[in-house]
C-alpha cells in the first residue's frame, strides 16, 4: 500500500517592502493508496468481484475461469485482511491465550486489474493491483471483527469508518473467518454506520 500525495500549496505573506512577513505551509491531501496484492489461490468468483471481468462458466454452471477484459472503473470491492500478531505478550502466563491479529480493512478498492502473470514450473501466482478510494458506506461493517465486551464476544466495529477514511486497521483477539471461495451474500447489508 503506497499512499498517493497531492502536496499542498504554500502561501507566502509579504510586506510592501518584499519582506515576508509570513508563512503557511501548505496542507499535503491524500488521494488514494495505490495497491499491489500477491495472491497464490484465488476462485473466477473473487477474480470477478475485484476486477469486474467476467466468469466462464462449464457446462455443469459451475465457475471455470474468467475472461481478462477492459478495466472497469465504476465497480469497486472492499478488502479485509488479518495478520497474526506473535509474540510472548500476546499469549496468557498459562498458555490459554487465544492470540491477537492485526486486522486491516480498505472499505472500497476500485480499478482492479490483474498485473503480471508468470507460467512456469512453479506455483502461478497472480498479483492484482487497485487504488484505495474515501469512503464506500462501509459504516461499522456488516461483519465481527472485533472484541465489544471483557468477555471478547465477537461484534462489527464499535465505531464507523468516516467518509474520508482510506483505510481502517486495529488489534483484535476475534480470529479471522475460516475462507471462502464461493460467492457469499453480505449479511445485514452496507452503509451500516449507526
Amino acid at each position: 500500500m503506497n499512499p498517493s500525495i497531492e502536496d499542498g500549496e504554500d502561501v507566502t505573506y509579504k510586506a510592501a517592502n518584499g519582506r515576508q512577513c509570513g508563512f503557511k505551509k501548505g496542507c499535503p491531501s491524500l488521494q488514494n493508496y495505490d495497491l499491489e496484492i500477491n495472491f497464490f489461490s484465488v476462485s473466477p468468483e473473487f477474480l470477478e468481484i475485484t476486477t469486474g471481468n467476467p466468469v466462464v462458466f462449464g457446462w455443469d454452471g459451475k465457475p471455470i475461469g474468467y475472461d481478462d477484459c477492459s478495466i472497469k472503473c465504476d465497480t469497486g470491492f472492499a478488502l479485509e485482511f488479518w495478520t497474526e500478531v506473535l509474540g510472548d505478550d500476546v499469549c496468557a502466563a498459562d498458555g490459554a491465550g487465544e492470540g491477537q491479529w492485526i486486522y486491516f480493512l480498505l472499505p472500497w478498492v476500485t480499478n482492479g486489474i490483474l498485473g503480471d502473470l508468470e507460467i512456469g514450473s512453479e506455483a502461478v501466482t497472480l498479483q492484482l493491483q487497485g487504488a484505495s478510494r474515501a469512503g464506500g458506506g462501509w459504516g461499522t461493517g456488516p461483519y465481527d471483527v472485533m472484541p465489544i465486551d471483557a468477555a471478547n464476544t465477537a461484534g462489527p466495529m464499535l465505531t464507523p469508518v468516516g467518509p474520508s477514511c482510506h483505510r481502517r486497521s486495529f488489534l483484535t483477539t476475534i480470529a479471522p473467518p475460516e475462507p471462502i471461495c464461493e460467492y457469499t451474500p453480505v449479511t445485514g447489508g452496507l452503509c451500516l454506520a449507526s
